[in-house]
Parts: structure tokens; C-alpha cells; sequence
């Protein structure tokens, strides 16, 4: 039976410093090429050596997950989520944010030489069945998209900026990505109706730059709707999951990109012309998902807001 998700074995066979906090480590193996991407923000999961040095040994097969699982937490090989930057036959691309000596995946990537093994959880090439693990997901005929990240959801992002870029007619896009400092910004897509700004945090919060950006973002007033009973319960960063999925198929898209307003297409239709995809820090998501559709009333289903991260937690 051919699994959604197989354990793919992999090698480390190349390394780049994309800037002082981010590398991009390269795996090969002839196993690659069975690997499939179906989104620019493709998750995939990488299980690292545990403490004692042992790599992971996790058998390809369909109840793999369950034989990793039913493990005692001591004998698993740490298990990080990424995301897929770029898959090109047996070549696989994953940038990983560096922040010292204080994580699995962050110690493996400053110390793993060129031929370290490591395996992977990631879409199986060869499955007929529905594989999911990303979320950028926007209409047929998006008129307007708003990107809001941190360093965690930039490989994401990128990858969603080339595709738009890519595009024959690329949406207006605002895109705002949250990093440590100037020497963080990485070269990015343009187009001309691509306004993107890096946001510098410093020694503020973590996320702060983020919600200060949404607040001032520039959303169409049809994609908000008001308060009609789909208030969104609050979520606590420390508890809950933050994963909320946009659902642009419950909202007809206008195709040929005539002004609403003219022609009276109706409020679906028009709302339909806007995507936003947010992803990060935790509590700095939650923030700006209570800010945005709480608040001020935007449309639910024009939203995927994720939170990569909790800034306290142990994380990549």
C-alpha cells in the first residue's frame, strides 16, 4: 500500500550561508526523486540523531508513524517540521533558521558534515490519494494577496513569491517578513504590484513588527463582512494549536477581474478578490488572527493563519 507520507533516506550532500541566522542544506539519495511538492509551503518532517548520537532508523512503511509513536519519548529521534524550498529530481533544498546550540534540527544543521544521513517524512510520489501539508491554497483569479511572516515561514513565503512572480499576470501583493536584522533580508521576487517590506525586530518581542504590519495592512473593504456570529474562539499560544485554513472554495472567485462596484457582482464574489496567508510566532499569529477577524471583521475563509513556533518552547 502506498502511503501519503513515506520515510524517505537521505544524505547531506551540500551547505550555503543564505545569511547570518539561515542556511540551506541540500540532501540527496536516490531515494529523493520518489518525493513529491504539491505547494510552495510543503511541510515535510526531518528526524534528527538523539542525544546520545544515534541517527534515526525509522522503517518505510505504512504504519510507520505508529511504530515511531508508540516509542517511549527517550528512544525517538527528534522530529522537527520544515518545509520543502525547492524539490528537483533526486535534490532536495530545506532552509533552516540558526539560532546556536539549543535545539535538534539548529545543532544538527551548524554540525552536520557532507554525507551525514538523516531521514525525512515527506509526499510520496507515487500515492493516488489526497496528500496535504501545506496551505497556500488561493482562488482561481485572486486580485490581491497579503503575505505576513517571521524567519520561520520565510522559506515558505519565498517559495510563494516565486510562484506568484511566475505567474502571467501576478496579483498586487503586500508582503511583510519579520527578521532579526538588515543582514537577514534574503534577495525575493518583485514584480510591479509587489509592495514587500522587511520588518527589523531588534531587541523588540518577537512577532511585534508582525501585528504592528496587519494593523496597518492594506486589505480591501470587501473582504470584511462584520460580525455575524463567526466570531473565532480565542486561542492561548501556550496550549492550543494555531492552524486555521483559509477555505476559498466556499467563495465563487471573479474570473475576469471586473471592479464589483461597477457591475454588482455580489459580496462573495467581490470578497473572493483577497487571500491572506500568515504564519510564525504563535502568539504573535493569534494576535493578529484575533485583530483581523474578531475586530475588524474579515472574512474567515479568506485567511490561513498558522503558528509555526511559541517563542519559550523548545522548537527546530
Amino acid at each position: 500500500m502506498q502511503t501519503a507520507y513515506r520515510i524517505f533516506d537521505a544524505v547531506l550532500t551540500d551547505r550555503r550561508v543564505l545569511s547570518p541566522h539561515m542556511s540551506r542544506l541540500t540532501f540527496g539519495g536516490e531515494q529523493i526523486a520518489a518525493m513529491r511538492t504539491l505547494a510552495p509551503d510543503q511541510r515535510i518532517k526531518l528526524f534528527f540523531p538523539k542525544t546520545d548520537g544515534t541517527p534515526s532508523a525509522i522503517p518505510n512503511r505504512p504504519d510507520w508513524y505508529d511504530i515511531y509513536r508508540t516509542l517511549p519519548p527517550a528512544e525517538r529521534a527528534p522530529m522537527r517540521t520544515y518545509t520543502i524550498r525547492r524539490l528537483s529530481g533526486d535534490r532536495l533544498d530545506v532552509d533552516f533558521v540558526l539560532h546556536g546550540d539549543n535545539g535538534p534540527a539548529s545543532r544538527w544543521a551548524m554540525r552536520a558534515r557532507l554525507g551525514d544521513a538523516i531521514q525525512i517524512s515527506a509526499p510520496n510520489a507515487h500515492c493516488d490519494a489526497k496528500i496535504g501539508g501545506y496551505e497556500w491554497e488561493p482562488p482561481v483569479g485572486v486580485k490581491q494577496v497579503l503575505l505576513i511572516a517571521d524567519e520561520t515561514a520565510l522559506p515558505a513565503a519565498a517559495g510563494i513569491l516565486e510562484q506568484l512572480a511566475a505567474w502571467p499576470k501576478p496579483p498586487r501583493a503586500q508582503v511583510f517578513i519579520e527578521v532579526a536584522a538588515e543582514a537577514d533580508r534574503l534577495a525575493l521576487p518583485s514584480w510591479p504590484g509587489l509592495s514587500l517590506e522587511w520588518l527589523l525586530r531588534g531587541s523588540k518581542p518577537y512577532g511585534a513588527e508582525m501585528i504592528a504590519a496587519a494593523a496597518r495592512a492594506d486589505i480591501p473593504s470587501s473582504a470584511f463582512f462584520g460580525h455575524h456570529g463567526d466570531v473565532l474562539a480565542e486561542v492561548d499560544p501556550d496550549r492550543d494549536i494555531l492552524w486555521d485554513r483559509a477555505d476559498p472554495g466556499g467563495i465563487d472567485a471573479d474570473p475576469v477581474g471586473i471592479d464589483a462596484d461597477l457591475v454588482g457582482i455580489d459580496a462573495d464574489q467581490a470578497r473572493a478578490g483577497f487571500y491572506g496567508w500568515v504564519a510564525g510566532e504563535t502568539a504573535a499569529v493569534s494576535r493578529i488572527r484575533a485583530m483581523l477577524i474578531n475586530e475588524r471583521g474579515l472574512d474567515r475563509r479568506l485567511m490561513s493563519l498558522m503558528g509555526y513556533w511559541r517563542y519559550g518552547k523548545p522548537h527546530a
